[in-house]
């Protein structure tokens, strides 16, 4: 057996030269040995995997060093379970961490390469859909910098979400490749492989003295791999690992079947396995894609769970103490069966008790739900989830037991409270309900924003929150700065830097200086100079992609998010078909030079969705090409949208939209991004919106629209959408035009029924607010003219949102959820 050597007796490693000319030595060295070409003949994306390597081994020194200090200290570990980690590109960000970004730059072009053209190689990891994943990604970094030891954990998809294109103004979903020349930043963990299983049956061992044991016994079983890739936090004080999962069949290929001439066939337990890791949420409209959803979901929480089981007993004798060493965070709903999974390893595999296990399982779980929509809180029918996960299954039903004839004995709970609390849902359908799972299994439960977190009391869970009332926290979400204002603005970053000092790097809160020099005119030009240089940039992005040209002095006012109807895209386009109106039929006023910016996916399944998509396009051909305009309007709608998109659009805004329907935004986070790189929003009082007001000022936000119990008043008491599209003669023209096709001339009838859905129910509230949202717009024009006014709200809102960072997130989770 080989000798252990303790963390504590491998030294520290010693620290690598950061001068230019070293890191252009290792640059070719690394280009030599590592990839096998001669600088004379490397190409531009040889050079990036180059640079990548050279900037990995220095956060590989880093990374061990983390690691045998927490080994050292038996410091508490945080994993974070999440289907989505929405991390763009890397090399950016690693660098300016590690503190060697601008040496790097040096380095290449003193070996005649543009740093600025193989950086756009590097393409986006594809493991995100939007907000969710881009949290657990700003998440993953913040807990790096603020020195909490955790690992991320999720799936290491092949193509993720897909890639968006648009063909006549309908999306257009097409494979994202991001891994089809490899990754240069992770590393393959084939010692850390787990069995998955699926399907089968159960089996009740008798161990005498009236104890029994139950045993899994699936009838499939996949591999999975781990990968890791290290995620290094704000001057490198720490580096913490995001794991990813790969699906690999037990039998790689059916050799009798080949030989017997099926050669596919022999090759379907490969499919089979290799599917489980292809696409980031594949389409579950039908029973075929719910299943293969779900088999994703217990996949990646059975081989996190085993992991983590398996790092535990490397250092403890057993589970008793797993509460105290590990704290588990459910990022929604998706990773809900790691509750019953971990009371099924702990029960079925380690021979402990159920009762023990529930208690256990229930103090290290904690859950952040991220979503009021019942749709998005996740269900499974349960004859689907009993085939699949028979074992489950079981668990769930006696959990379910014991938490309703607690509710019924102790509480008193009616029937109604029992159906409201119950883990399965009876009415219709019955269905395992993952959120009522997430919400018991947990000691904690928070929101992302003060909204949202009292919505969740009042609505969702309310009856969970009265049985345990002291389980609901607010956790609001942040962002983070280095990504956020360090790397995608770094004229902005320089500026502040030059006018505060650099305490902000590291505190964020520490903007609140800038506010001194909001009614500085010398530093309002600087900063609207590099507000314009950053509109230029977004401008010739959209020349390139798009073929329509913007004028950088005009106000861009951007909308860039997931396309869904209660983020209210649809209410954006309908104003612009307004004041298109309204330009023409009075062009003597003095219209404010106005872009209207979209950018989203749709879930490919989501008809309104890409029905919204193509309407934004089709407006948007019409409006550009209108001379009656005269260029005072446009309509963009930029394709595929991801983290590097964003990092152009965000600090290119002037004006931010975040219009969605009151009471049905958890948080967001575009919002805070926007504002700390200079953007005026427009928006609702909904998610973070309101705790954003509170912090820049309301003199500095544009608010408009029904408040949540407004939205939630008028739908209770009935809501005559008809009345109020009759009594507004902007809206009602606008929403004819868009309903006879005045936009769609080779399909009149193409948005008929999308506006038909505003005139019968108006479930979002579109034509509710479309009146109060007009009017705010055009108070924006007002602020628009008066540039001295504007530039003084834009730098207040850079300067009060430090406390957004999720560094200051990270801390709340730690010190009140976590106990690190």
């Amino acid at each position: 057996m080989m000798n252990r050597v303790s963390s504590s007796e491998i030294p520290a490693p010693a620290l690598r030269s950061t001068e230019p000319s070293q890191l252009a030595t290792e640059l070719v060295e690394r280009l030599k040995y590592r990839i096998g070409k001669d600088p004379k003949v490397a190409k531009p994306h040889d050079w990036l995997t180059a640079a990548i390597l050279v900037a990995r081994d220095r956060i590989t020194d880093k990374w061990m060093d983390s690691t045998r200090r927490t080994y050292a200290t038996g410091s508490k570990r945080v994993y974070y379970l999440s289907l989505e980690f929405l991390i763009g590109r890397m090399m950016r960000d690693a660098m300016t961490n590690i503190g060697i970004m601008d040496e790097m730059r040096e380095a290449l072009m003193s070996l005649g390469v543009d740093p600025d053209i193989i950086a756009e190689l590097e393409p986006d990891a594809a493991l995100g859909n939007g907000g969710l994943g881009r949290l657990a990604a700003c998440f993953i970094e913040s807990m790096a910098t603020t020195d909490v030891p955790a690992y991320g954990y999720g799936i290491r998809y092949v193509h993720g979400l897909f890639r968006q294109e648009i063909a006549d103004g309908w999306q257009v979903e097409l494979p994202e490749t991001w891994l089809a020349h490899g990754n240069p930043w992770e590393f393959e963990r084939r010692e850390s492989s787990y069995e998955i299983g699926f399907g089968g049956g159960v089996e009740t061992l008798d161990l005498g003295d009236g104890r029994q044991r139950s045993v899994w016994k699936p009838a499939e079983r996949v591999i999975a791999t781990a990968y890791d890739t290290p995620a290094v936090g704000w001057r490198a004080k720490r580096v913490n690992t995001l794991r990813l999962w790969s699906a690999y069949p037990i039998d790689p290929i059916l050799l009798d079947a080949f030989n017997a001439g099926d050669h596919i066939g022999a090759l379907r337990e490969s499919n089979k396995a290799e599917s489980l890791t292809r696409v980031l949420y594949p389409a579950d409209a039908t029973p075929a894609g719910q299943e293969l959803r779900l088999r994703q979901e217990f996949f990646f929480s059975s081989a996190s769970l085993q992991d983590i089981l398996r790092r535990h007993l490397q250092q403890y004798p057993d589970f008793t103490s797993l509460p105290d060493a590990v704290a588990i965070q459910l990022n929604d709903t998706h990773p809900a069966v790691s509750v019953a999974e971990l009371v099924r390893l702990l029960t079925d595999v380690h021979g402990m008790d159920f009762d023990t296990a529930w208690g256990i399982a229930r103090e290290t779980f904690a859950y952040t739900n991220h979503t009021l929509l019942p749709e998005a809180l996740e269900s499974w029918p349960v004859p689907l989830f009993e085939r699949l996960l028979p074992r489950h299954m079981q668990i769930v039903y006696a959990v379910n037991a014991k938490i309703l004839l607690e509710a019924r004995k102790e509480h008193g709970y009616d029937d109604q409270q029992i159906r409201n609390i119950s883990l399965i849902e009876e009415g219709g359908e019955r269905r395992v309900r993952m959120g009522n799972l997430a919400f018991v299994g947990s000691h904690s439960v928070n929101g992302v924003s003060a909204l949202h977190t009292e919505l969740m009391k009042e609505t969702v869970f309310a009856d969970l929150h009265r049985l345990y009332p002291a389980r609901i926290n607010n956790k609001t979400n942040g962002i983070t700065p280095r990504r956020w204002l360090m790397q995608c603005n770094p004229g902005l970053f320089n500026l502040i830097r030059e006018a505060i000092g650099p305490e902000f790097e590291d505190d964020a809160e520490k903007l609140k200086a800038l506010d001194a020099f909001a009614g500085d005119s010398a530093f309002q030009k600087r900063f609207a100079a590099i507000k314009r240089e950053n509109k230029i940039r977004l401008a010739n992005l959209v020349q390139a992609r798009v073929g329509v040209r913007i004028d950088p002095d005009a106000m861009f006012d951007i909308q860039i998010k997931r396309i869904h109807e209660y983020k209210r895209q649809l209410l954006n386009i309908v104003e612009a078909v307004a004041l298109y109106d309204q330009i023409r039929s009075r062009p003597e006023l003095d219209w404010v030079p106005r872009v209207k910016l979209f950018a989203g996916k749709a879930a490919p399944s989501y008809h309104n969705a890409k029905l919204i998509i193509k309407l934004a396009n089709d407006v948007a051909r019409v409006i550009n090409n209108d001379p009656a305009v005269r260029g005072l309007l446009k309509v963009v709608f930029v394709p595929n949208y991801n983290v590097s998109l964003a990092e152009i659009m965000v600090p290119a805004a002037d004006l931010s939209e975040q219009i969605s329907t009151a009471g049905m935004e958890a948080s967001g986070t575009g919002n805070m991004k926007f504002a700390l790189n200079g953007a005026l929003t427009i928006g609702t009082l909904d998610g973070a919106n309101v705790e954003m007001r509170d912090h820049v000022g309301e003199d500095n936000i544009i608010i408009f629209g029904m408040t949540a119990d407004e939205v939630a008043r008028v739908r209770t008491e009935g809501h005559d959408p008809r009345a109020i599209i009759e009594g507004s003669p902007e809206l009602s023209q606008a929403l004819a035009a868009i309903s006879s096709g005045v936009f769609s001339p080779d399909d009149r009838s193409r948005f008929t029924g999308l506006i038909d859905g505003l005139y019968n129910h108006d479930w979002f509230m579109v034509a509710a607010d479309f009146d109060s949202y007009a009017k705010a717009q055009r108070d924006v024009d007002a602020l628009w003219n008066d540039k001295t006014g504007w530039s003084t709200k834009a730098i207040h809102n850079t300067a009060r949102m430090g406390w957004f960072s999720s560094d200051r997130t990270i801390r709340q989770y730690a010190t009140e959820i976590w106990g690190v």
